[in-house]
Parts: structure tokens; sequence; C-alpha cells
């Protein structure tokens, strides 16, 4: 079931409407409920993977039980082991059975050894699979760490795998943060749920308006790319890197403000990142739930940036590799996420990495001159970059690079996106005046009441006015 639908448009007031005005006074009900419709929710897709995600539940609750009776050190590390293989064991035959098939089959073509038919299979990839293994393996590596005390409230546990609002597509959230959101009284409040319906609102624009108007551009750019100058495609890398991020984050603000209307509260996902003024300041603000699962229980583990030269080296090219395979059976990611380990290896060696943690023009209308050209340049590192992650192959994004660099890079593209140009134009303004916000229509209610409503409905009226052929969410693939 896709946020910009209308079945999510009649399932969320339904649901809504049973939790605050039926079940409210009874929190086992509540969760309940919440388990019922993130079931539905799911199956709405393909009911038929409804028995993995329960059944990664099931094992990760007795796991948890487990953990809890024991103090026996093999034991504990054997509990630990059949919560990680059976999650990734799922996550590795799903996304990466046929990427290793094929790969296999190729390194013994190599070796002069050819295989014809390699075994593939025809593997539909489960929705939401990346994010709600790495959302339950959080809370056996807590639990086992002693950092959590498991649940045994089994409902509770259920519900909190399968949340609706973000099992597709994150935030991935750590059980510490919304498992015991799950045993606290969840009480009405107006003005959260008011700002929880805001960022949606504003999900929505992200997604409908920019995300979906900036595709057509990048779409028909990356598919005809031989076609195309430098400059046009230079502008493709810049439409997509508008496109992901308007897709990712608005489903991100639908997420959490959907969570709000139903009293809890998820940690923010995207702070902005395009305004970042360097490659680790927009790792911080990029996708957070991701970057801070993998720094937590990836790379402090393996020594973080403590030790020599060689080993944070190592350790940032495992922590980004890794990262870049975690979205897709394809070298096309593992490309972009060493790239990004490239970019950011300096700045953690020379010991600057945290150099830019506070807001970009701090009480200040307008960023001063440094700071432009930092906000460029990094905005541009990171296009090149979506390059790798958004073509087929390896090779069809060098060749995409190659002809930016061309001599062809010197003469006007061949497309005109008005319309689209002057959208972005918007988007990036509001988000610059909104950019020390938790999203960028959060709003005092002390404005006058008529000047909030009409900005909600002339972002209603732009999204109606410039909607186009209805798109899944991007990350729905990961």
């Amino acid at each position: 079931m896709l946020f910009n639908s209308i079945e999510f448009a009649l399932f969320l007031p339904i649901v809504f409407s049973l939790y605050w005005y039926v079940v409210n006074k009874n929190i086992k009900l509540q969760n309940a409920l919440l388990l019922f419709a993130s079931y539905f929710f799911y199956g709405w897709w393909d009911w038929k993977f409804l028995s993995l995600i329960a059944f990664s539940s099931i094992v990760d609750y007795a796991v948890g039980i487990g953990l809890s009776i024991t103090d026996n050190r093999i034991r504990r590390k054997f509990l630990l082991l059949t919560s990680i293989l059976t999650n990734l064991g799922f996550l590795g035959f799903f996304k990466y059975f046929n990427f290793f098939a094929e790969n296999f089959a190729e390194a013994f073509t190599f070796l002069g050894q050819p295989i014809s038919d390699p075994a593939l299979l025809s593997i539909v990839l489960p929705v939401g699979i990346s994010f709600y293994t790495f959302q339950t393996l959080s809370y056996t590596i807590d639990v086992y760490r002693r950092k959590f005390e498991p649940t045994k409230d089994i409902v509770a546990f259920f519900a909190f795998v399968s949340f609706f609002p973000q099992l597709v597509a994150g935030p991935i959230e750590r059980a510490k943060n919304l498992l015991p959101q799950f045993y606290k009284k969840r009480t009405f409040e107006y003005d959260r749920v008011v700002d929880g319906m805001r960022q949606i609102l504003w999900g929505l624009f992200k997604k409908i308006v920019i995300a979906d108007n900036c595709a057509i551009f990048a779409n028909d750019i990356f598919a005809n790319y031989n076609n195309y100058s430098g400059s046009t495609l230079l502008l493709g890398a810049f439409f997509f890197a508008f496109q992901i991020y308007g897709d990712f984050s608005g489903y991100s603000d639908i997420a959490i403000g959907t969570a709000r209307l139903f009293g809890f509260r998820l940690m923010r996902n995207f702070a902005f990142p395009y305004f970042s003024r360097d490659i680790a300041e927009f790792w911080r603000r990029w996708h957070i739930s991701l970057s801070t699962w993998f720094r937590d229980y990836v790379y402090i583990p393996l020594g973080g940036s403590h030790g020599r030269t060689w080993t944070i080296t190592c350790n940032i090219f495992v922590i980004f590799i890794v990262s870049g395979f975690w979205h897709g059976a394809n070298w096309t990611f593992i490309a972009w996420g060493t790239l990004n380990a490239i970019y950011i290896l300096p700045l953690i060696l020379i010991n600057k990495n945290r150099k830019n943690t506070d807001t970009v023009a701090e009480g200040r209308w307008l960023p001063n001159i440094n700071e432009i050209l930092q906000i460029g340049i990094t905005f541009l590192m990171t296009s090149i970059a979506w390059i790798f992650f958004r073509a087929e192959n390896v090779q069809q994004a060098l060749s995409y690079l190659n002809r930016i660099f061309s001599v062809s890079f010197l003469t006007l593209p061949e497309i005109h996106p008005k319309k689209e140009i002057i959208l972005l134009m918007i988007f990036v303004l509001i988000e610059w005046l909104q950019r020390d916000k938790q999203h960028a229509l959060q709003i005092e209610l002390k404005l006058p009441r008529y000047l909030r409503w009409g900005i909600y409905y002339t972002i209603i009226i732009i999204i109606f006015q410039f909607s186009v052929t209805q798109q899944e969410f991007i990350y729905f693939q990961f």
C-alpha cells in the first residue's frame, strides 16, 4: 500500500478513528489494533510474505527471552548467532542469491571454466525486508549487550517489528527508542496530531511535486545518455539528486508524521542534507537511521576512528561498502559506497569530520561566500556519486561521467525544464528558511489561523496541480 494512494487515504483515517475512539482506553487493544493494521498494510502488497516477517519476529522474540534467562557465555552467543543467521539468511537469500550466483559463474568463466547456465531463481524481493531485518536485529544485539531488557509482551514486540508507518522504508528504529513506547499509555494531543498532519502534507509535497516531476527528466536523461550533451547529463544528475531526496525524505516525513498521529515519536531520518558543508556533515544528515545503525553495530565494534591509519582506512571502506551493498545486489551500489568512502576518508584522517555540527548560517538569513562554495561543492560531489547509484551498471555510470567531462559540457543543455526548476527553487527556499526546524512545514500555532490554513491549502493545490503518474517510492526496492 503506497502512502500516495487512494487506498492509504482510506486506510489511515479508519485506523486512526478505531485507535482513538474505540480502543483508546486499553493499551493492549491499541497495540493489537496496530499489529492487525500493520499486517493488513503489508499484506496489501503481497500477503504471502506475512509469514516471513512473522517468523522473523517469533525467532527474535524467543531469542530475547532466551538471553534473559541465561548468563552462560556460549549459550548467549549461540542465541545471538541464531538471530543474526536467521535474519541475514532471509535477507541474503531474497536479495543477494542471484547476485552471488551470477558473479560466481563469471569468476569461473574468467578462470577458464565457464558455467553456461548458472542456477538463478525467480525471486521476488519482499518489500521492506532490509528495513525490518535491521530493526529487529537491533533488538537482539542490544539485549545481548545488556543494553536493553527483553520484552515478554509478544503483541507489543510484533507491533514494534511491523509498525506500519515505518515498516516498508524506515526510519530503521532502535528497540530502546520505539519498543518502550508500546508499553506506555498514549493520549490524544491536538498539537502533536496537527504537526503530524503538517509533516505528512510536506512529505506528500516532496514526493508528488518534487520527486515525481524530477523523475520524468532524470529517467529520460539516464535512459538516453548517449544522445545528450555533458551539460544535460550533469543536469540529469542534479534532477536525480533531488528526486531521491524528495522521494526518500518525503517517505520518512509521511512515516514520522503518521506515527505521531498514533502517539509515537520516531527518530529523525533527514536533516536538510543538501545544505551540508562537507561530506561528513552530509552523512550526519542523510538517512540518519541507517548511518547510525552501521556506526553503532559495525563501525564502532570494528574499532571506529581509533587506532592506526590503516585500521581507520579499512573501517571506513568496510562501513561504506557494506552500506552500499545493503542498498542492492549490484556493483553500482558498491561503487557508490566506495566513492563516498574516498570522499570522507581525508576528513576523518585529519580529524575534520566533526567540523560542521551546527546549522549552516545559524542566526543569519543568508550564507556567506565560503558557505555557499562549501555547500555547492558538497552537492556536486554527492550528485556525482548518485550517478553510480542510479546507473544500471558500472559501465553505464563511467560512460555517463565520461560524457559529462567532455567538450559537450560547454554547450547549453538540450532540455529546458522551466516549470521544474521554478518548483525546485521554491522548494529549496522553503527548506532553507526552515533549516533549523524538524521539518519544513513546522509552523508555530501562534500564527494567525487564516495564514496557516492559507499555507496548507496552497500546498494541497500545488500537489494536485503538479501531480504526475503515480510512482512507487524508490526505496521500496531496497
